[in-house]
């Protein structure tokens, strides 16, 4: 398949799933709901179907809405070492998620790119979209995200399987295929069904821009913190009233305001109030807590349970705190150091499709990192996306065909790796 075929095909298919509404809905997810909306399952069951049509006879989509398929491999590599290729079904819940309408932008001219409602992409801000001058770029209206998060990523392992099944001359071995629901609510690994799962090695497929292969991400914890106040009339509270929005708000006042997503970068860690509700007797607030270092992790619980929830409580008698910490995903550095060669063969992969990889910390988690953290290493690959999770992000179709080809040459270095 030569570079005008895999860009025909690869926009086509691009387009037509982000025009698939897959939006995730984190209460559901938090409440046990797998998967948490009914269009991941709808997704799922119309790419296991575009798999059967390719020739794939192993395709699964399960109750919880993951999509396992498995390629077989050319005669004579049945032997060769297995590997996976993972994406995620859902998009962000951040900004609206459907209906999407695409926006090619053919022979992108390197300036500004208006949306909708008076949105602006500026490349003089966007360095990343600067770059792409001359090549093809594609936005939604700006009414809603574009869904390039993983849409990108499905897209080029769904073009990989096209190419591998229809070229019977491409000698490759066994790939495993894994769409996970869920992903964008923290949730894309609960119950993913490890026993079926062959490869022992995989790479997500869920990065951004042209050569990001990572290997590190956060620490992530949450912390779901009560507020138990005591009701009483308003005209006669003094003395009587403890209110719940109050010590709420007094606790988000005292989270360190340098230490936020807004005010950190590279491989500083925060603390992030997401979710807050509540009444005068009872409030409630969902804080993220990130950190690249296992040390640093823990120091933010104990600063949010043993300081900050003590420190509030102390202000106001009569009220009470309960915090519950729950560990949502570990920094996958150290276990991916433990297999070198799962990172060297993506890198060896982009260098030889003229891709020059580089690694930056994952300001974030993936599925690989679960993945990762249950047995099964997995770095990430670049699929050609930016800005996600807003209505300002964008695709390059020219990094979504080298994210395409590197997976092509990754079939080859996994087909010839000695067991």
């Amino acid at each position: 398949m030569n570079t005008e075929e895999l860009s025909a095909k690869l926009l086509e298919r691009f387009l037509r799933y982000t025009k698939t509404g897959t939006q995730s809905n984190p209460e559901k997810a938090e409440n046990g709901f797998m998967p948490s909306t009914e269009c991941q399952r709808t997704f799922a069951n119309m790419l296991a179907e575009e798999l059967r049509s390719f020739g794939v006879s192993q395709v699964e989509v399960d109750g919880n809405s993951y999509l396992l398929a498995y390629i077989e491999p050319s005669p004579g590599f049945e032997h060769s070492p297995s590997f996976g290729l993972c994406s995620h079904l859902d998009t962000a819940s951040d900004a609206p998620g459907e209906p999407v309408h695409p926006v090619v932008h053919k022979n992108y001219s390197g300036g500004k790119i208006e949306l909708s409602g008076g949105l602006v992409i500026d490349p003089a801000q966007d360095g990343e979209l600067a770059a792409c001058s001359g090549g093809t770029v594609i936005t939604s209206d700006g009414n809603t995200l574009l869904g390039a998060d993983d849409k990108a990523g499905i897209a080029g392992i769904m073009t990989l399987a096209e190419f591998l099944t229809s070229n019977p001359d491409f000698r490759h071995g066994p790939v495993e295929i894994l769409f996970s629901p869920d992903e964008e609510t923290g949730h894309g690994m609960d119950r993913v069904p490890l026993d079926k799962m062959k490869a022992r090695a995989y790479y997500t497929v869920d990065g951004g821009s042209l050569g990001e292969i990572e290997v590190e991400c956060f620490n992530a914890w949450k912390c779901d913190v009560e507020f138990h106040g005591v009701a009483a009339h308003l005209g006669a509270a003094k003395g009587k009233l403890v209110n719940a929005v109050l010590m709420a708000a007094e606790f988000i006042s005292r989270l360190p305001r340098n230490e936020s997503p807004e005010a950190t970068e590279n491989y500083e860690g925060y603390y992030c109030p997401l979710e807050v509700s509540g009444n005068i007797e009872r409030a409630s607030v969902s804080v993220f807590l990130r950190d690249f270092e296992e040390e640093g992790i823990r120091r933010r619980v104990e600063y949010i349970e043993n300081h900050l929830a003590g420190t509030v409580e102390k202000m106001f008698p009569g009220g009470k705190i309960k915090v519950t910490s729950k560990k949502q995903y570990s920094n996958m550095k150290k276990k991916l150091e433990e297999h070198p060669e799962i990172f060297d063969f993506a890198c060896k992969a982009a260098e030889l499709c003229g891709v020059k990889p580089h690694t930056k910390p994952i300001r974030g988690g993936t599925d690989g990192s679960r993945l990762t953290e249950m047995g099964i290493p997995t770095p990430n690959i670049f699929t050609g996306g930016h800005n996600f999770h807003s209505r300002t992000e964008w695709a390059s179709l020219e990094e979504m065909v080298k994210m395409t080809e590197i997976l092509i040459k990754l079939t080859e270095l996994w087909r010839d790796k000695n067991v």
